[in-house]
């Protein structure tokens, strides 16, 4: 319980930081310090947990893990749509569906999957989390996510564009180089200095995500975004979650895995979302309530696992 309240003071004050930040500045510096992170902080947190991190046991059915729960979500979207059209004879807008399917889908399992795995478990099953992340939420997003955005949405112009966001992804690059360093035995003192700018990154990140919040106008798409939020924030946790011993996956391993299904939507699915125009408010109004409800969810999923 100390951790976890040392957890929430720590990701609520950061992330209100941002919020008040996003207020204040002009709106650009939120888009400036995405490009930071995007090109340095994140990458140099990849690296600085990864060499000191155990790669050791099954960390290959992490990605497999993420890989089922993008296809839960999305197809317990679909169903709710399609079960609401069948009772109501209202079928939300083709750009309403895709954001709805996407926010069930992708989690934000790197700016909130890393620091609360490595406040709540540890560094030595952060591996898992991170292959979680990297070789499964990464490709679900831009790979189908795209898909699926170009299907509901309006524009099917960037597929190239956007297929090359994995090829030149600096993250997925910076998790190749922390592997090959993870095989050599670095000096303490880089060790260290690395571990403190992964820090940092971690908390811009988390600013970051206070900025993108600030810019929620309206909350009249609430009563739409709950659907999304139960299904990526409850049900999927718990399917899977009670699944995992039967992967071989268990004690603080499990536990990870949790954590990472139980994250609220990632910020892929605005980016996604404003590149093929399908809901940007539904996504945004998501977003902000994953915030919320994650500080509900996160003891109960601690608590089962």
């Amino acid at each position: 319980m100390v951790n976890l309240l040392e957890l929430y003071i720590k990701l609520v004050g950061l992330i209100l930081l941002g919020f008040i930040l996003g207020r204040k500045s002009p709106s650009y510096a939120s888009t400036y310090l995405g490009q930071f992170l995007f090109w340095i902080g994140v990458p140099i947190s990849i690296i600085g947990f990864l060499v000191q991190t155990d790669l050791s046991g099954q960390i290959w059915i992490a990605p497999v893990i993420a890989y089922l729960a993008l296809f839960i979500g999305a197809f317990l979207a679909w169903l709710r749509i399609q079960t609401l059209a069948y009772f109501t004879n209202s079928v939300p807008q083709p750009a309403t569906q895709g954001s709805l399917i996407l926010a069930a889908m992708v989690g934000n399992t790197g700016n909130l999957g890393y620091p609360i795995t490595l406040a709540m478990v540890g560094k030595e099953y952060f591996a898992w989390a991170l292959f979680y992340d990297m070789l499964g939420s990464l490709f679900g997003a831009y790979g189908l996510g795209v898909i699926l955005a170009a299907r509901f949405g309006n524009n099917i112009q960037n597929y190239t564009q956007l297929a090359k966001v994995i090829l030149i992804n600096p993250a997925l690059w910076s998790f190749g180089f922390g592997l090959w360093l993870y095989q050599l035995r670095l000096p303490s003192v880089v060790e260290f200095t690395l571990e403190k700018l992964a820090w940092v990154g971690v908390a811009l990140s988390l600013m970051l995500i206070g900025m993108r919040l600030s810019q929620l106008k309206s909350w009249h798409k609430l009563p739409e975004a709950w659907s999304s939020i139960l299904i990526k924030m409850l049900v999927v946790p718990l399917i899977l979650g009670s699944m995992l011993s039967l992967f071989g996956v268990t004690g603080n391993a499990a536990q990870v895995m949790v954590l990472q299904m139980g994250m609220p939507p990632a910020l892929a699915t605005l980016v996604i979302a404003e590149t093929f125009n399908l809901d940007r408010d539904l996504a945004v109004t998501i977003l902000a309530m994953g915030m919320i409800v994650l500080l509900f969810t996160l003891p109960i999923w601690l608590w089962l696992f």
